[in-house]
């Protein structure tokens, strides 16, 4: 649990001994998600098998495959073995070999199937840096916001907020991809739109040329995911930076004769801004899924196409890789979000 503790003191055996709290709650929020992956998982698998149809459902309909053949694919794949011992003989294999299981549809495994191409890298670098951007132009904003309430400037950017909430990625993306082509028609000066590079630039070392390249490319993809969650961290950075400013604290230090400068960026947006690191460990996840549309609308080599191609499949075993590496998204931006949180305000510490 967090706790509040004394004010922090500069000597170098508080420094240790706040280094050797960091450090074990680390150690056991590590140990804490190892039984919730294992109850994920099983609550994912148990979803997985109330799934109409499965794998060999496309088999069944055509007419060609016979019943003997169907049965030896169902014993091949172990789909006609209990759900209890279908989840037994996978959990086993993750605990004694390391091994996630293997693919129906590509015969790799699984992570190999997920992560392949530099799939994992890229979702780390899209999801990193739309984050940060994210980050960079929503705290100003919201900021800006709440200390020009109801001006024109106000009514703008919450006008803007909601739009951003309102619209689906997909459709934005769809939009985004409609005035490029259609409209700018990008394509007469010779730049390509969708994947990261252009095609003479996949095997080509990195170079100032390719660096541009890739930065044309992905800024859809920041524009499209990271709106919605600037949107969303706008609105919230406004209404707790405004709750804050109304605190009998923030009265006494205006009483003061403190710079209104000094009371906004030194004492409120520092409080106002726990309840945003708070939430951070909700943003990864959230980036993650909602990159997945549109990582296939701008064909984005990431971790959630593969992901989503493998639903349509019912490729089971990718399928529980994904679920368990978004759950790991979730609980390692919930905990980076709590030491953040304790860097952030010096009152908390780690019991």
């Amino acid at each position: 649990m967090w706790g509040m503790a004394c004010s922090p003191c500069p000597t170098p055996s508080c420094l240790e001994t706040r280094i050797s709290q960091v450090t074990s709650y680390i150690v056991r929020r590590t140990l804490y998600m190892l039984p919730l992956l294992v109850i994920v998982s099983l609550i994912s698998f148990a979803l997985i098998q109330l799934m109409p149809g499965d794998y060999l459902t496309r088999s069944r309909l055509n007419p060609d495959i016979t019943q003997e053949t169907f049965d030896e694919m169902a014993a091949r794949y172990g789909l006609d073995k209990p759900f209890v011992t279908q989840y037994w003989l996978w959990l086993k294999g993750i605990v004694t070999r390391g091994d996630f299981g293997t693919s129906f549809e590509t015969k790799l495994p699984v992570f190999f199937t997920l992560f392949m191409g530099n799939r994992l890298l890229w979702t780390l670098v899209i999801t990193g840096s739309t984050m940060l951007i994210t980050w960079l132009f929503a705290i100003p904003l919201g900021i800006y916001s709440a200390t020009h309430q109801y001006k024109a400037s106000d009514h703008t950017l919450t006008f803007f907020g909601f739009l951003g909430l309102s619209i689906p990625n997909f459709f934005f993306a769809l939009v985004v991809l409609w005035i490029l082509v259609a409209l700018l028609r990008v394509g007469n000066y010779g730049l390509g739109i969708g994947g990261l590079f252009d095609n003479r630039f996949i095997d080509a070392p990195w170079s100032l040329a390719k660096l541009g390249n890739f930065l044309w490319h992905i800024w859809p993809a920041w524009l499209v995911i990271g709106t919605s969650g600037m949107a969303g961290l706008l609105r919230y950075m406004r209404g707790s930076l405004l709750d804050t400013l109304s605190l009998q604290y923030v009265q006494t230090a205006r009483a003061k004769g403190l710079t209104e400068r000094v009371v906004i960026y030194k004492h409120a947006v520092r409080n106002a801004i726990n309840p945003l690191v708070s939430i951070l460990g909700l943003t990864l996840p959230n980036l993650v899924a909602g990159s997945i549309v549109t990582a296939i609308i701008l064909n984005l080599p990431t971790v959630g196409r593969a992901y989503f191609t493998a639903l349509q499949m019912q490729d089971q075993y990718v399928i529980m890789g994904g679920l368990l590496f978004f759950s790991l998204f979730l609980l390692i931006g919930n905990l980076i979000a709590d030491i953040l949180l304790a860097w952030v305000d010096p009152r908390i510490r780690y019991d």
